[in-house]
């Protein structure tokens, strides 16, 4: 199997896993990072075996890499992924793929013209857990899926908002629990029940006076194949609990998971406490499958460093899409739709009325 030139642009805390996985990935050769500072390249650069960069052109002309993962702040993405899926590069962009559609469609219309491949980060789509309910709906176990909720029961202080100079601002992050936190659980909602039709919801701001932008918000989702959906996600819990994403089935049955429990990871700051499992599923004949699926789950997810090799997995399986001239598992395309679904839920609150899809840029 050949080996691809691969990069990364953005050296902030994710950037690290994605680096360990460069390094590692038999697919990969690691081979030149960016950065928007010469001392932050160059430390990153030295800790990792490559070559530093501050320019992303300069990055793809000198070293001719041919895949790079962005790991800058969520308004950040749309620059570098542009400037390198126009010069051919293949570009795997961190969650959200934006924080604005505007960007989202510049960055796939820069790949069209580029013929790269364009993914985005969603590691929960590689848990066990959540990939057993996008077999069992594929199947057909749960007949036509008609009712979804995505949750999350969060935490954060001011101590992490003040973690990171872009945290909590409209211009710096984009957005706030719905941006950061939520697309996880928005994207497994989305794989589960497919294309929206109509969301309405609120945002608001309610324990956290320090920073701009949403600490929680709420929503209802109908979808195009008319199963409706709830989101209620927040960062204003303490301690936090979980975050969860439940579908149910016309035929009565019901899948859930478990995606985080208890202290909400936080890259570079902390691990992840509890492993996700499969909390309810009534499929007749395989509900006694739980404690076992939940035993095997715990052991596989307590032998790994979870982060970082959840995040190679995909990083491995974009690597493959490059060599096999295939879609990778979570497209740009997915990642637009994450961006659209909370988009939706911003306008809705601003507008007061359901908001219809598709949307367009604003």
């Amino acid at each position: 199997m050949r080996q691809i030139k691969t990069g990364l642009i953005g050296c902030g805390k994710v950037g690290h896993f994605h680096a360990a996985a460069l390094q590692s990935l038999p697919e990969s050769r690691f081979v030149a990072v960016c950065a928007r500072t010469s001392e932050k390249a160059n430390s990153f650069a030295e800790k990792y075996g490559a070559a530093a960069f501050t320019n992303v052109e300069e990055m793809i002309a000198k070293t001719g890499v041919e895949a790079v993962c962005i790991c800058t702040p969520h308004p950040q993405h749309a620059a570098p992924a542009i400037a390198a899926a126009k010069a051919g590069v293949h570009v795997l962009v961190e969650k959200p793929l934006a924080s604005s559609l505007a960007d989202c469609d510049a960055m796939l219309a820069a790949a069209r013209d580029g013929k790269a491949i364009l993914g985005t980060i969603s590691q929960r789509r590689f848990y066990a857990s959540c990939a057993r309910i996008h077999q069992a709906i594929q199947s057909g176990k749960l007949g036509k899926p008609i009712l979804g909720t995505a949750t999350i029961f969060g935490s954060r202080d001011e101590a992490y908002y003040r973690s990171d100079p872009w945290r909590g601002s409209w211009q710096l992050e984009g957005g706030g629990v719905l941006v950061n936190q939520a697309p996880h659980q928005l994207d497994l909602l989305l794989w589960y029940l497919g294309e929206p039709a109509e969301v309405f919801g609120y945002w608001a701001n309610l324990n956290h006076p320090y920073i701009e932008v949403d600490d929680t918000a709420a929503a209802i989702v109908r979808f195009k194949n008319g199963a409706l959906g709830n989101i209620l996600v927040s960062n204003s819990l303490n301690p936090a609990l979980n975050a969860r994403v439940s579908v149910h089935g016309a035929n009565g049955a019901s899948v859930s998971v478990q995606t985080d429990g208890g202290s909400m990871f936080v890259a570079g700051m902390s691990n992840i406490i509890e492993p996700p499992f499969n909390d309810v599923w009534t499929i007749p004949g395989e509900e006694q499958l739980l404690p076992k699926w939940k035993d095997d789950d715990a052991q596989f997810f307590n032998s790994v460093k979870p982060t970082e090799y959840f995040i190679r997995l995909q990083i491995q399986d974009f690597l493959h899409a490059i060599i096999e001239r295939r879609p990778p598992a979570v497209t740009g395309e997915d990642g637009r739709r994450t961006v659209e679904l909370f988009t939706a839920i911003y306008r809705a609150t601003r507008d007061g009325k359901p908001i219809p899809f598709p949307l367009a840029a604003q």
